[in-house]
């Protein structure tokens, strides 16, 4: 009798052991499930954010080109004055072609153009702004140009070196290494 006790005692206690054992390691899948959730939905960096996003195909596509995808997927923060697979499509007809095929330092000076070292949130811009005054904010590009902000009937409007003006048409959208604003006309440096 004793010996039946013991044995069922000893399977109780092994029984209670695995179930506890069981609730560790779905307490441990469930954080490592919670890690793989928060990783896949993470954004990635400025050009794996422009990749997933079907209206910036033809700058991921210039990006390519010029050969900048690695340079923009580095560390950062950048800010990024993204133009639309419209904005491209306003330039004269041939001139992306031109650029992406013959001409690709010049695209890549071009392209430079829309970056800015440092992440600044549509907050920041539209304050920095207002505080220039009415002869806009000035910002240094990563090419070396520089781009004028100044507001416009409640939106960021960019003038480039050429006098020619972009409008903010969306803004904030995060990536891992910085920040994407969203523009409608292609910028052009000096």
């Amino acid at each position: 009798m004793n010996f039946l006790k013991l044995t069922l005692a000893s399977t109780a206690a092994l029984a209670l052991a695995a179930c506890d054992s069981g609730a560790d390691t779905e307490e441990a899948m469930t954080a490592d499930e919670m890690a793989m959730t928060e990783d896949a939905t993470a954004p990635g960096s400025v050009v794996e954010v422009a990749q997933n996003d079907g209206q910036f195909s033809t700058l991921v596509e210039a990006v390519t080109a010029a050969e900048l995808g690695e340079a923009l997927s580095g560390e950062g923060p950048f800010t990024i004055f993204a133009p639309t697979n419209d904005a491209f499509a306003k330039l004269p007809e041939g001139t992306l072609e031109t650029l992406t095929t013959e001409e690709t330092d010049q695209l890549g000076n071009i392209l430079q153009y829309h970056v800015v070292e440092g992440s600044t949130d549509a907050e920041t811009l539209t304050a920095a702004i207002e505080e220039a005054g009415e002869e806009g904010y000035e910002v240094t590009t990563m090419g070396g140009g520089t781009l004028t902000a100044m507001m416009q009937d409640g939106s960021v409007v960019l003038t480039d070196a050429t006098g020619q003006t972009a409008t903010v048409t969306a803004t904030d959208v995060e990536a891992s290494n910085g920040v994407i604003h969203v523009i409608d006309t292609v910028l052009m440096p000096e």
